[in-house]
């Protein structure tokens, strides 16, 4: 009884010292962050080739490569947040990336809109879910699934609000002024969101029986750390491949731009509704499991949007359940070093781990639209990207760890 009473008296103690604020503003600067920073461009992109006469393949490349800034800055940012938490990194973040839009929208030509999307990847690795997810697994500790689960959910809705919006501002303004409305958007809402409400003391790095055996180097060296790192590096080089060439994919085949930017835009639906059930599978299947099945159904979806061809409202629903697996797939990847390795150094590990997947999600794009025109047009490419899927599959059961072999907390 006397331990029952401490316990429930710690956790309480542990709700009162939350900093209830920082939730729901995570809530909403990750929608707003990767509404404007990511998913802006897969609408805008073919308004900037014609408009501009530059090549998808330049456009794309230089999204490309602010992708690969965040993968490596990624690894920075992780120990950085580690240290001294949130607040700084994300308030800079969000400052850097208002001036890399204006960059982008100013860019009179190709050297200038890649620099601008260089700046964009440093913000992308200080404002994205990694350091979101940092922040929520240390204050919430160790309850933080939930929370990481909630901030998830709300993040799904980005492209569900931002894709359809750009192409409304993009209907009516060119690509620049629409670029210019969006970086006054991100402004206004993130950088005083993360400057005012993410200030509540930094807490100390819990320590574990896991890390007390293996060091943060260790660990990234171990054989499920690296066998995990390629699964999630194939998986992840897929679906956001999808997510880049969906819009063009749709073009190519018939329907009009604001079709293909809903039918983008309801996949973010899809990942709300596909995070709500995270919940049930996470309490049902061991972290491997859930690995592999969901890294299994994420190539089943990309094999979906090549066979089907219409109608549209059938291409709507693969989209939803493409955005489903999508969502549990970010939840796995948020959750995939506490389940093996525990909270301690996760921001570092989380980087470490993301590196290489966020490099291959980097080239995806570029890789895409290099490889749709020798394979004779997008429904292919997604046959590919799908094949890819499976190798990832044949990956995911190896990466079981005896160090911390457990379940995902009840939700």
């Amino acid at each position: 009884m006397t331990n029952a009473l401490t316990t429930s008296a710690a956790t309480g103690a542990r709700d009162r010292s939350r900093p209830r604020a920082v939730l729901p503003t995570l809530c909403l600067t990750q929608i707003t962050s990767w509404g404007i920073v990511y998913y802006a461009f897969p609408v805008l992109n073919p308004q900037i080739t014609a408009a501009t006469g530059w090549s998808a393949g330049a456009t794309t490349a230089a999204f490309s490569l602010g992708l690969i800034v965040s993968a490596l800055a990624g690894i920075r940012v992780g120990r950085i947040l580690d240290q001294r938490g949130p607040r700084a990194v994300m308030t800079t973040g969000s400052v850097v990336g208002v001036v890399s839009l204006l960059i982008v929208a100013a860019a009179p030509n190709v050297p200038a809109f890649i620099a601008g999307w260089a700046l964009a990847g440093l913000a992308m690795a200080a404002t994205f879910y990694q350091p979101a997810f940092a922040a929520l697994t240390r204050w919430w500790a160790p309850d933080h699934v939930r929370a990481l689960t909630v901030v998830t959910l709300a993040g799904g809705l980005a492209s569900t609000v931002f894709a359809p919006l750009t192409a409304t501002l993009a209907d009516h303004l060119s690509w620049r002024h629409t670029y210019l409305v969006l970086a006054g958007i991100l402004a206004v809402v993130t950088i005083p969101a993360h400057t005012l409400t993410l200030r509540a003391p930094w807490p100390d790095a819990p320590t574990g029986l896991a890390h007390a055996a293996a060091g943060v180097a260790t660990v990234g060296r171990s054989r499920p750390f690296l066998l995990l790192a390629a699964a999630f590096t194939l998986s992840s080089f897929a679906l956001y491949a999808v997510v880049v060439a969906l819009v063009p994919l749709l073009l190519e085949r018939g329907y009009t731009t604001s079709q293909a930017a809903w039918a983008l835009g309801i996949g973010g639906a899809g990942q709300t509704l596909g995070r709500t059930l995270y919940a049930a599978l996470a309490r049902r299947t061991k972290a491997t499991a859930r690995t592999t099945i969901l890294i299994a159904l994420g190539g089943l979806t990309t094999a979906a949007f090549a066979a089907v061809t219409g109608p549209y409202a059938l291409i709507i629903a693969v989209s939803v359940a493409a955005g489903m697996v999508r969502g549990n797939v970010t939840l796995l990847q948020a959750t995939a070093i506490t389940d093996r390795w525990g909270t301690a150094h996760y921001g570092r590990l989380s980087g470490l781990l993301a590196a290489p997947a966020t490099t291959a999600a980097a080239f995806a794009p570029f890789a895409g639209a290099a490889l749709a025109v020798p394979l004779g047009g997008y429904g292919p490419l997604f046959f590919l990207l799908a094949t890819v899927s499976v190798a990832a599959t044949l990956i995911a059961p190896w990466t079981a760890t005896g160090a911390v072999r457990r379940r995902s907390p009840r939700l």
